[in-house]
């Protein structure tokens, strides 16, 4: 049985939508590009947390409204105020960057057009990127006597050091076929295509048992800043954990019987 679903939400500055066991959070800040401020953090932070609370949303696909995924900081919101209903504050950028990072739900970042700034790092953040071809990249903070301080931690989990600091220390905008080289973007996709190559993404995780797949996720953020002599023995608990599930019995069962598992989640 479903946990009870929070209640109705106003937003501001986000669209959220299901569709079966998927939810999409969709940015919205059109007049500033999907630039992201305070308000939308804030509004991210809320929506994560109510899909991870709803057992029937399986998988979080994450785009931008219009023609750009998000153009960065929202520079115009960085004195406060808000556009519409404000919720309780529950964070900041490193806390939804955290957040996103430490996600038992896959997060799929739909990379519908230009990724700059703190818009990146939410692609970075994210547990897997699908960008349209002809969406730009980058960290341009530099240009404008800033540093890209906090969208650097969840960046330098995915790309090679000197690729990094070419990006951060010169401005670099790489196109999406250059992210997809060093390790930002999974996938790119055809304007025409990108939808049909997030939902085929989509499908395939929600296939998955949704107990192994935040049991995995779980274990993955926890061994990431381990040593291995540290994290092998945390990581031989977490498979007993797995194996104890009801879900891992039912797919070895399926297997030995030569049918598709149903997964109960448990």
């Amino acid at each position: 049985m479903s946990k009870t679903k929070p209640a109705t939400r106003l937003w501001a500055k986000l669209r959220v939508a299901d569709a079966g066991p998927v939810r999409t959070i969709t940015l919205h800040n059109p007049e500033r590009r999907n630039a992201i401020g305070p308000q939308m953090v804030n509004e991210l932070l809320w929506a994560l947390a109510d899909a991870h609370e709803d057992d029937d949303v399986r998988a979080i696909v994450l785009t931008g409204e219009g023609k750009a995924f998000c153009a960065g900081g929202d520079f115009s919101s960085m004195g406060g105020g808000s556009d519409g209903p404000e919720l309780p504050p529950k964070g900041d950028y490193a806390d939804l960057l955290l957040a996103m990072v430490r996600s038992e739900k896959p997060i799929v970042a739909r990379v519908n057009g230009h990724a700059m700034g703190g818009g990146l790092g939410l692609v970075a953040a994210s547990t897997f990127a699908i960008a349209v071809a002809d969406a730009k990249l980058g960290t341009p903070e530099i240009d404008v006597g800033l540093f890209p301080m906090m969208i650097m931690a969840v960046l330098a989990r995915l790309v090679p050091r000197r690729a990094l600091l070419d990006m951060m220390l010169l401005g670099k905008k790489l196109s999406a076929e250059d992210a997809r080289g060093v390790g930002i973007v999974n996938e790119v996709a055809e304007a025409a295509d990108l939808d049909a190559t997030t939902k085929r993404l989509v499908n395939a995780l929600t296939s998955k048992s949704p107990k192994t797949i935040a049991l995995g996720l779980r274990a993955f953020a926890e061994q990431d800043d381990m040593d291995l002599a540290a994290a092998l023995p945390m990581l031989r608990g977490k498979l007993g954990e797995c194996l104890a599930t009801e879900d891992a019995r039912e797919g070895m069962m399926a297997f030995l019987e030569k049918r598709a598992p149903v997964w109960t989640g448990r």
